[in-house]
């Protein structure tokens, strides 16, 4: 079962206990078996439970705190958030500029891997607050999209 080395008065014991049974255990000391009767009970270990906490998706569990706007949302100014945290490498719309539902607005490197950001709605580009090369969030703001 287990191993244990003891110095004791300077001498050396190598202990093994070999099975435990109530408040018996059977212990060899340097070879040699012993019987010793403990006080109290001896509770076999048990595997720890593990406990986890929930796991909350990063996709938009609830409308208040949507993170991309929805193409089903009433008309109007509209946020384009960004989906991951990343790079903007390259920015295709310029304020002023219509566009279409579905059209690219620009790309995002997140991960080593370029993103294409859809626009979600149709109407004109009436800000953009992030620009190429900027970091961004999961979240952040990226163009905003009017009548």
């Amino acid at each position: 079962m287990k191993r244990f080395k003891f110095t004791i008065n300077g001498n050396k014991y190598e202990t093994e206990v070999i099975h435990i049974e109530d408040n018996v255990a059977e212990i060899e000391v340097n070879g040699t078996k012993y019987y010793v009767e403990v006080n109290r009970d001896i509770k076999p270990t048990k595997t720890p439970k593990l406990v986890r906490a929930n796991a909350v998706p990063s996709t938009d569990a609830h409308p208040s705190v949507a993170k991309t706007s929805n193409p089903s949302a009433p008309k109007g100014a509209g946020a384009v958030k960004s989906p991951l945290p990343g790079v903007i490498l390259e920015m295709l719309v310029r304020e002023g500029d219509q566009v279409k539902m579905g059209q690219r607005l620009l790309v995002l490197e997140a991960m080593k891997m370029e993103n294409n950001i859809e626009a979600d709605k149709a109407g004109t580009v009436t800000s953009i607050l992030k620009h190429k090369g900027d970091s961004v969030m999961e979240g952040d703001v990226l163009i905003m999209i009017g009548d």
